[in-house]
């Protein structure tokens, strides 16, 4: 076969090498000593395909080693938020529930780019046993505070769930007014699968959300800054004023 055809055998196997990685190990048992250097090279770029993909099913391994923990007692599901410390906007929250079929690349949504996040949403909305969203508005933020508006779209989140859950894993909190079991984890979006799952929820929702809200409130640039105390977002705040979804609290030191 031509260097074009064999390439072209590793682009298919390569397209599919998450769930049939074997097609790759063949290829690459296959032409990893052919004669022609540019056949190896697509054998030896494969090889490293493969140990990229296995360290990162290593990494999610360990991910899900709190679910793994309590996986005995029930469903178990992440809670996570997004939204605390903009100017405007409300916060927004997630609950997810994850299968038991492997989902790859889950990370704490702000290690994550705009790209990778609306991938994996798609894949969790897809896969996930259940999902819930919870909000609070800005107007709630300034009634109640930003720490129990948080807890109130957590709540919120978990009771659109489909499916009850045994355990939730919080990211470093604990939620008030809950009767389920709660496993708060420092650092939990990093930590796991589940929370990961939640803070992407969480995070694309709200993104979604300020990129609308950018077209009824245009000038203060929520597309970009969603929200968040950007140079710009502060100087167009100071020259336009507030608008309704700005959190008066919030914005004191510029009105």
């Amino acid at each position: 076969m031509s260097v074009q055809e064999i390439k072209k055998q590793f682009e298919e196997a390569g397209e599919v090498c998450e769930k049939k990685p074997e097609r790759l190990e063949e290829l690459i048992a296959r032409y990893g000593a052919d004669e022609r250097a540019g056949v190896r090279s697509l054998a030896e770029r494969a090889r490293k395909k493969l140990e990229v993909l296995e360290k990162e099913r290593q990494r999610m391994w360990e991910m899900k080693r709190f679910e793994r923990e309590y996986g005995t007692e029930g469903f178990i599901c992440g809670i996570d938020e997004a939204g605390r410390g903009p100017l405007a906007g409300p916060v927004v929250a997630g609950a997810v529930i994850l299968p038991e079929d492997e989902i790859l690349y889950l990370n704490d949504s702000k290690k994550l780019s705009a790209k990778k996040r609306e991938e994996l949403y798609e894949v969790i909305m897809q896969k996930a046993i259940a999902v819930g969203v919870g909000y609070a508005s800005p107007e709630r933020i300034d009634e109640i505070n930003i720490l129990q508006a948080t807890y109130e779209a957590m709540r919120d989140a978990i009771s659109q769930l489909s499916v009850r859950p045994a355990v939730l894993l919080n990211d470093a909190v604990t939620i008030p007014g809950v009767s389920i079991r709660q496993v708060p984890i420092i650092k939990g979006d990093a930590k796991s699968a589940s929370i990961a799952a939640a803070s992407i929820v969480a995070k694309v929702t709200r993104d979604r959300l300020m990129e609308k809200y950018d077209s009824v409130f245009p000038g203060y640039g929520f597309a970009a800054n969603k929200g968040y105390g950007a140079a710009s977002h502060i100087e167009a705040l100071k020259k336009y004023g507030p608008c309704p979804i700005h959190r008066k609290s919030f914005i004191g030191h510029f009105v």
